[in-house]
């Protein structure tokens, strides 16, 4: 048995998983937030109960070494030496990553170098990898890449009709996101089909705060919704989704701002919370919904809209489809929003049951029986997608 430890890196905060491998056993698991701020939080899960504290976390470093230091605390390990591997979540890995990487210093070289396609995300994921192996200097260190699974996309939906020397020359294209997810459900949908995964055409919905839909053919992604940065696709929390980009110049005009305020308008403004006016959870929208709040009934017409046109768009893609896959916050827990988006899908074979529907955060059909088209909802688990590849580009390679 091997222990290996997953972790997903923010800016400020890193999560944590620490598997029991090839079982997939979860030992802990925790949450590290606030870091270089005042009053951090630890949070970690120990048989079952969780443990919370205000410190001071100076930096990822310090953060991982606390970690480590209420491992031993808790009795989940004597020493550091008994963790086999770590794997990290890196969001862009651009054209150079189609798979996962055991981590050198060219691979560290690599993902600084794609840090302006995720200039938030990229740094801090590479400060986690580089904090782990001044740790764990003998041991295997795995990057998992968010962009890796829709790297076998074909060009005819990775391009934008842009001249074509700009993707050449600056690597403009579609890249897509939630990877690691899309993956795993993928798989999992198969074993739940009890069908191989080369024969399945699969409509993978990543339904959170942000929010992707792909395309799935013989176990590869072959269109997604996010495109050259996560902004692009189905309305989300506080993202627009696709929209015409002449609104830029336009937005510029009449308010005065800058094109880098519009962006972060788009980014950080806009989506459920644009359209409602009050907030990006769609908890709270389904609330003010059920009071006939407009605002809030318009904001999850809107939301369910963009997400059941991708849903046709990619049937017609892959010649028809076999399943429906929900997962991630929203897809695993609202049974409001996934309803919206599968009414009127029956002329392709989609038949849900609205009982079964009535699901939160757990592994169930939704269609009839006799539904050509199945559907499923998934709970995700990057996590254990992170694990899982230590143990194939690390401690197996």
């Amino acid at each position: 048995m091997k222990k290996i430890i997953a972790i997903n890196s923010g800016s400020s905060s890193f999560k944590f998983q620490l598997f029991e491998m090839p079982s997939e056993k979860v030992i802990t698991k925790g949450l590290v937030e606030r870091i270089g701020m005042d009053n951090g939080i630890f949070s970690i899960v120990v048989n079952g109960q969780k443990h919370k504290e205000i410190l001071e976390i100076p930096s990822h470093k310090e953060a991982i070494e606390m970690m480590l230091e209420k491992f031993k605390e808790y009795n989940i390990i004597d020493s550091i030496d008994e963790i086999d591997g770590s794997g990290h979540r890196v969001v862009h890995g651009g054209e150079l990553f189609p798979e996962s990487a055991l981590v050198d210093q060219k691979v560290i070289d690599d993902i600084d170098s794609l840090k302006e396609l995720a200039p938030l995300h990229n740094p801090a994921n590479l400060t986690g990898i580089i904090a782990f192996q001044q740790l764990m200097p003998n041991k295997p260190h795995v990057a998992v890449f968010d962009t890796s699974f829709h790297q076998s996309m074909p060009e005819s939906s990775y391009l934008y009709s842009l001249p074509y020397d700009y993707y050449k020359d600056y690597g403009i294209r579609k890249y897509g996101f939630h990877g690691t997810s899309h993956k795993y459900v993928t798989h999992r949908a198969a074993t739940l089909l009890e069908r191989p995964v080369e024969q399945l055409r699969l409509i993978t919905c990543h339904l959170g705060n942000g929010a992707s839909i792909a395309a799935v053919k013989g176990g590869k992604s072959i269109d997604t919704s996010m495109g050259f940065t996560p902004l692009a696709g189905v309305t989300m929390g506080t993202r627009t989704g696709n929209l015409d980009p002449a609104l830029i110049p336009y937005l510029m005009e009449k308010t005065g701002k800058t094109a880098e305020e519009v962006i972060d308008i788009f980014n950080n403004e806009s989506g459920l919370l644009g359209v409602s006016g009050f907030s990006s959870d769609l908890r709270d929208i389904e609330e003010e919904a059920e009071k006939s709040n407009p605002r809030a009934e318009l904001a999850l017409e809107v939301f369910a809209n963009r997400i059941h046109k991708y849903i046709g768009s990619y049937a017609t893609r892959m010649n028809g489809l076999d399943a429906i896959i929900f997962t991630a916050g929203i897809g695993e827990n609202s049974d409001v929003v996934r309803a919206k988006v599968l009414q009127g899908l029956e002329f392709m074979g989609v038949y849900f049951d609205e009982k079964l529907n009535n699901v939160r955060g757990e592994e169930q059909f939704l269609n009839h029986p006799h539904s050509p088209v199945k559907v499923i909802v998934i709970p995700t688990n990057e996590e254990v997608m992170i694990a899982r590849d230590v143990m194939t580009y690390g401690i197996e390679a």
